[in-house]
């Protein structure tokens, strides 16, 4: 009997076992799908708003859609990443001397223009001797700066540029697109602001220029084919095709109608709109902006405002993320500090300001300020000195809005604030450089630089005659910006810049709102489209040579995606 129900088990365990391994292969395959390899061809077709003038990267610093198109035409020596970090691009590398006065470049030797000539060294000197150029419109600042700065060419793939002294920002101004001399040289620089190369450039980068296309003598757009020995690999998309309209309505309206791919700027009139067409993916990034209270801390009508927990009591004060979510449409993000974060030199752990109106009232009133005895809304202290002040900003949308916004908050502290709505212009040149002003509501405006650099804003030199608007004469924080400007190891460079973070945080000098941010519209038919945080608009082609529209599945078919209507 024992034997025989030994055998039994047995018998009952090995079926187990059989059935256990009929489950098992039954039980579904966790396969990777395979992601679709992108292969070349088709167009595409993108809006820009504004206007056609000079596909010239020397020409181009005060017209937008030319530096779309210059971005895919020409190349650079040095590009940033979404962190602001320098990055090679005809540069090989580069190197710096012991003393950061003296950077020595080595250039790709695969570079070569659309016409096929090699790209070198000369090629760089002779952009930057055109950025010199008084005959150019080249900003004023940009061009004092290459007047101090010898460059001289080692050889045809090596350049060497020697600075009067120290200044770790001067990897931002490598970044413009550089121009052929072999095309160029001779052109007197007054001619060169209407010369043909202009609506026919040649470049380097990985789009080469095709054709402009006019309706009735007006330049509509600009056609450009990929080019097969751009060193960076040739883009995927054939054709690249740029058509220009008035307004971010105009584009958003000619993309319903099937007649473009891409839309520039998705603007807050057509953001609602945009953010339900079914087929069109939004892109979204910061923008290099700051939109922030400037506080005249040296105005004798203002003395609260030379009191650091006043000056934070005010930021307490302010609901900005209702600001955000209902006048700004929620595109911005509320800021902490005049560094932009997600960059290199952002710290991450800087204390943070909420909104808070009880503790904000506590705090005026530990500083003397409250409701007179006799009644009002205006918060007075013992020598009758009021709450009272003005508050200027430009006269348009948002900054209208969110000035009364600002107005109705600090109320509800006990303040009056009166509005004054004036013009850019006047805004700088009549009040702020002046320093004839108590509060103003101002947009801090960094395109195309990627390195922090508060320099110019916050350092005490900067107080007269600079652009220390705030009139912030504090000997810390400008210790920490001279280091920082100075010192090219990025370690430390981090270190100060976080320094200086705390310390604007603690004594708060201005009042910083937020960052606005940049939407992008492109249809779900373009593929691998990314885009971070930006420094110029032009950064959403920073991947370009990976968008594709078509792809080839594993068995080796090929997607098709019907085209959008295409230009004539």
């Amino acid at each position: 009997m024992m034997k025989r129900l030994r055998w039994q088990l047995l018998v009952v365990v090995l079926a187990l076992v059989a059935i256990g391994i009929l489950l098992l292969g039954q039980q579904p395959v966790d396969v990777q799908p395979l992601e679709p390899e992108p292969v070349t061809g088709g167009s595409y077709t993108e809006g820009l708003i504004g206007q056609f003038s000079r596909l010239n990267p020397v020409l181009a610093f005060y017209n937008a859609p030319d530096r779309d198109v210059n971005r895919l035409l020409y190349s650079r020596l040095v590009t940033f990443d979404d962190r602001g970090l320098p990055q090679p691009e005809l540069a090989e590398s580069w190197g710096i001397s012991l003393d950061a006065t003296t950077y020595n470049f080595s250039m790709r030797t695969d570079a070569v223009w659309h016409d096929g000539e090699p790209v070198t060294s000369e090629d760089v000197i002779f952009t930057i001797d055109l950025l010199k150029n008084p005959d150019l419109p080249v900003p004023d600042d940009l061009r004092a700066f290459w007047e101090q700065i010898e460059v001289e060419a080692l050889d045809d793939y090596t350049l060497q540029f020697r600075l009067l002294e120290p200044f770790a920002p001067f990897l931002d101004y490598l970044s413009f697109g550089i121009l052929p001399s072999h095309l160029l040289e001779g052109v007197p620089p007054a001619e060169l602001l209407n010369h043909p190369f202009n609506k026919a450039p040649v470049g380097s980068g990985p789009y080469q220029f095709e054709r402009l296309l006019v309706e009735n003598g007006v330049i509509t757009g600009v056609a450009l084919t990929a080019f097969d020995d751009y060193y960076g690999g040739r883009p995927f998309i054939d054709q690249f095709v740029f058509r220009y309209f008035p307004t971010s309505t105009d584009a958003f309206m000619a993309y319903q109608q099937g007649e473009i791919q891409g839309v520039a700027s998705i603007e807050a009139d057509v953001l609602p709109q945009a953010l339900k067409a079914p087929n069109l993916n939004m892109y979204t990034g910061r923008l290099p902006q700051l939109c922030m209270i400037l506080l005249n801390l040296d105005n004798a009508e203002v003395p609260y405002f030379g009191e650091a927990s006043f000056r934070r009591a005010l930021l307490m004060g302010l609901n900005r993320q209702w600001m955000v979510d209902r006048i700004l449409d929620s595109q911005a993000t509320l800021a902490d500090g005049p560094i932009f974060p997600n960059t290199w030199a952002y710290y991450e752990d800087i204390p943070r300001i909420e909104y808070n109106p009880e503790e904000a009232i506590e705090a005026i009133k530990a500083a003397g300020y409250t409701i007179p005895a006799e009644g009002g809304d205006v918060r007075s202290n013992e020598d009758g000195e009021f709450l009272s002040f003005t508050l200027i900003h430009p006269p348009d949308d948002p900054h209208t809005t969110l000035a009364e916004a600002i107005q109705r908050h600090w109320a509800a502290l006990g303040i009056e604030v009166e509005l004054e709505a004036v013009s850019y212009q006047a805004l700088i040149e009549d009040h702020l450089e002046p320093r004839s002003y108590e509060a103003a509501l101002i947009e801090l405006d960094l395109f195309r630089s990627p390195d922090p650099d508060p320099y110019p804003f916050w350092h005490q030199t900067q107080v007269t005659g600079g652009q220390n608007y705030s009139m912030w004469d504090d000997r810390q924080a400008s210790e920490y910006l001279e280091q920082a400007r100075i010192l090219v190891d990025p370690t430390e460079r981090t270190r100060l810049y976080r320094n200086f973070q705390v310390r604007f945080v603690n004594e708060m000098p201005a009042l910083p709102l937020f960052y606005p941010m940049y939407s992008y519209g492109v249809d779900a038919e373009v593929q691998n489209v990314q885009i971070g945080p930006i420094f110029d608009t032009p950064d959403r082609f920073a991947t370009v040579t990976e968008w594709f529209l078509f792809s080839e599945s594993a068995g080796g078919t090929v997607k098709e995606i019907t085209p959008t209507a295409e230009e004539e």
